[in-house]
């Protein structure tokens, strides 16, 4: 499973951002077996729970992401994304993705949301 994390830039604190993963060399139905779920490491920090898709459908956030994060998933595009409204200064880190099939971890490589205030 290969993770591409993108959407990643600079906003203004208020702003609105939509991260998107695709899911490369994953066939589908790996894909749709996975539980797919949104990490972020800032700086000095360590890498923290933003939300998690399951692969059922349920979903689960941090506590920094209620209310104003919404994660979901397009199985027929092999993508989950994350939209976050709201953002604020303290948002800033790199976002991951992470796919989790059959026990084992994948990580993208990250992409970074600058929050400015």
């Amino acid at each position: 499973v290969q993770l591409q994390a993108s959407g990643g830039g600079l906003v203004q604190a208020g702003g609105s951002l939509r991260l998107s993963c695709l899911a490369s060399r994953s066939i589908l139905s790996t894909f749709r077996a996975s539980d797919m779920a949104w990490y972020r490491q800032a700086p000095g920090k360590e890498r923290e729970l933003v939300a998690i898709n399951s692969r059922n459908g349920n979903t689960r956030y941090g506590d920094a992401a209620k209310g104003r994060f919404t994660i979901s998933r397009d199985n027929s595009k092999k993508t989950v994304y994350l939209q976050m409204n709201s953002l604020k200064p303290e948002d800033t880190a790199v976002y991951y993705c992470n796919a989790r099939f059959s026990g084992e971890d994948y990580w993208g490589k990250g992409t970074l949301v600058t929050v400015s205030s």
